[in-house]
């Protein structure tokens, strides 16, 4: 799955919140931290480089439809900002609050002349023996309010406009199957993802970006990370 951030949760746990590392024969306190992954999700952007206050994160220019997978970062008050990389311009700042132990997903979206930074907790918990979890975020900032569908079987969003999403929500691991974005209400389908498999154990979030009514590289298209696997 292109572009996919994934954290293996025996990593996650044993390792990204390690509260203290070995140092010869000392131990040395490690700050409180949080994770989180970044997507760029504005399609007029340049190539970027994201900061924690002034902290460069990445370590290759973030393309729009890219990711940037989870990162440790320490907690409190903290200023996130997007630079043309490799430049002194900024796109946006924003400040965000990072709690110890918890995970983030922090989305770049809308066009690079007034782009919108929206953070979310991701709730990262076991789905049930057999089942994926999926939450659907909405992106697209002309697009109009839309539904999200697996092909011919059930409705995972209705009714979700720009910078709205949904809680992870189980459904059925293990089985190929299609993506559809509507616009809500209808069987217009605005855009697919063809081929999915959602394994079982693992946690997604399926991100819908670009604009309606062009058909260059910044046209209307719906992606999926895997956040996490059991």
């Amino acid at each position: 799955m292109k572009h996919a951030g994934i954290i293996g949760m025996v990593c996650l746990l044993a390792g990204l919140f390690t509260s203290c590392l070995k140092d010869k024969n000392n131990y040395v306190e490690l700050p409180p931290a949080a994770l989180i992954t970044v997507i760029n999700a504005s399609p007029d952007s340049q190539p970027l480089d994201f900061f924690l206050d002034h902290n460069l994160v990445n370590s290759i220019p973030l393309r729009y439809g890219h990711i940037i997978d989870y990162s440790r970062a320490y907690t409190g008050a903290r200023v996130a900002s997007f630079y043309v990389s490799d430049t002194q311009q900024k796109i946006v700042a924003d400040t965000i609050s990072l709690d110890e132990n918890k995970y983030y997903s922090l989305f770049l979206s809308n066009s690079a002349s007034t782009p919108d930074v929206m953070l979310l907790n991701d709730t990262l918990s076991k789905p049930a023996a057999g089942m994926a979890a999926v939450r659907f975020v909405d992106l697209s900032a002309n697009a109009p309010a839309v539904d999200l569908d697996i092909q011919g079987g059930t409705v995972l969003a209705a009714n979700k406009g720009y910078k709205s999403y949904t809680p992870f929500i189980s459904t059925e691991g293990d089985k190929s199957i299609t993506l559809e974005v509507k616009q809500a209400g209808t069987n217009t389908v605005l855009v697919s993802l063809s081929n999915i498999t959602l394994q079982s154990g693992s946690i997604y979030t399926i991100w819908l970006h670009g604009l309606t009514g062009v058909t260059d590289q910044t046209k209307l298209a719906l992606d999926i990370q895997r956040n996490a696997f059991y």
